[in-house]
């Protein structure tokens, strides 16, 4: 249910709800999320069951048969021990003891790459809360445009009768007239050409709110004012924070790229039935177990080129924090002048439109007496007009310039347009990941050490 006349907070809050990049980026971090899963599932056990079922007349396989399945007799001819079949059903457990920090990497470069998405999400939805800003701003100067446009036509229109009766009275030349009538056309052109404005505003309000509606009303009685920010901190971006989480990835990665010159050890146990049924009848069950130790002694340099990946692309992460912290620095500076702007010109404009009105007034009176020409009253109503124009711009460059402040210092626009489901998302996500984290750890400690041994082993 949408509400029938739209506050700033309103079209804000909707914003960062309907906008389709607000979802993208959700499901980026649910993927995220996922990643997360996929790294901590290295931490537990595999296990695997299979069951194959076959037929052979090779000696040696034939004779495997017979032994497994328990049917050895003196009998037997080696060469040609006749054809068997065999139902095997086995069932494995593999678990790796150690492979030199690898998968605890592994699992702290996803754990930052979610938080980097976090921040990626933020920074979107930041994006979104000053484009909403400015949309609604967009189309309440568009308003004021098209009132403006109209109250020129009024005026004009009005001249144009007062001209028409001193015509009538032989007091005004026809050629006056004439203009005043081209006046009064061209003032009806730039109306419509306000009236399409407004409605390409209001267009464009929807499609960032990703919403389908037949017009849009807002209020704009009820006001939110908007605190100017006081020395912002480039560091409280959220393109920063990312950043500062992909460098913590990059490092992880590095570190799971070294890892690559240490061994491995694993567990392995399985179990195992062997049955058969063509010319002997017999099963046997056997198990096995150990403990295996790997170690590369040669693979191409392929570790030595993936450290030297690893270490290139945390260059890379700094370089682009150090390149993101310039260009938010001159982002705030231009924020901040754009606002002094727009607080002079609202100064200016205020002055003009007054001086204008007074300055139309006394030239329509100064008409109607026959003191002045036509084309002096046509330039007092255009003056009026680009004064009102020029002061509505000027009053949403205001509030559009507070806003884009806002959002170069990374905060939010309205408090209260975070929604409920925003924050207990990002309360739920904290908390398992917590817990999640903890709980993979006391596995991993309990299973990587020995009895007695309180030293933890890097997984």
């Amino acid at each position: 249910m949408h509400p029938k006349k739209w506050t700033v907070v309103e079209a804000v809050h909707q914003a960062l709800k309907g906008n389709p990049d607000a979802s993208i980026a959700r499901h980026r971090i649910e993927a995220a999320r996922a990643a997360i899963s996929q790294a901590r599932a290295a931490f537990y056990p595999r296990l695997d069951v299979g069951a194959e079922y076959g037929g052979t007349d090779n000696p040696m396989f034939s004779f495997g048969n017979i032994l497994n399945h328990g049917t050895f007799s003196n009998t037997i001819n080696f060469n040609d021990p006749g054809t068997t079949d065999n139902l095997r059903l086995i069932a494995s457990l593999r678990y790796r003891l150690y492979n030199g920090g690898r998968d605890q990497a592994g699992l702290a470069a996803a754990k930052a790459q979610h938080l980097a998405r976090q921040q990626q999400q933020a920074a979107i939805l930041s994006t979104l809360a000053d484009q909403a800003v400015r949309s609604f701003y967009t189309i309440v100067q568009a308003q004021e445009i098209v009132a403006a446009r109209k109250s020129a036509v009024t005026a004009i229109t009005a001249s144009l009768a007062v001209a028409k009766a001193r015509y009538a009275a032989g007091d005004l030349l026809k050629a006056n007239l004439l203009d005043i009538e081209v006046q009064q056309s061209a003032a009806h052109e730039r109306l419509i050409q306000a009236h399409h404005g407004h409605e390409l505003a209001k267009r464009a309000f929807l499609n960032l709110l990703g919403l389908r509606l037949d017009d849009v009303q807002l209020d704009v009685e009820e006001q939110f004012p908007q605190q100017v920010p006081d020395n912002p901190d480039p560091g409280e971006r959220p393109e920063i924070k990312s950043l500062d989480a992909m460098i913590q990835a990059a490092e992880k990665q590095l570190a799971r790229a070294r890892a690559g010159y240490l061994p491995t050890a694993d567990l392995f146990a399985s179990y195992q039935i062997d049955h058969g049924f063509v010319n002997e009848s017999g099963s046997g069950n056997s198990w096995m177990a150990g403990v295996r130790l790997n170690y590369n002694l040669f693979e191409g340099d392929r570790t030595q080129a993936a450290i030297a990946a690893a270490t290139a692309e945390l260059a890379r992460a700094k370089e682009l924090k150090r390149k993101m912290e310039l260009a938010i620095t001159l982002e705030i500076e231009q924020a901040q002048l754009a606002l002094k702007q727009a607080r002079e010109r609202l100064v200016v404009t205020d002055k003009q439109v007054r001086l204008a009105r007074e300055s139309a007034r006394l030239f329509r009176e100064r008409f109607k007496e026959g003191v002045i020409l036509a084309s002096n009253l046509m330039d007092a109503e255009n003056r009026l007009t680009d004064a009102l124009v020029h002061a509505s711009i000027a009053r949403a460059a205001h509030k559009i310039a507070i806003a884009d402040l806002r959002r170069a210092a990374g905060l939010a626009q309205f408090p209260e347009t975070q929604t409920d489901t925003d924050r207990s998302m990002s309360s739920s996500d904290t908390n398992s990941e917590h817990n999640s984290w903890q709980s993979a750890g006391k596995t991993t400690d309990s299973r990587h050490n020995g009895p007695g041994n309180t030293k933890k082993t890097d997984n």
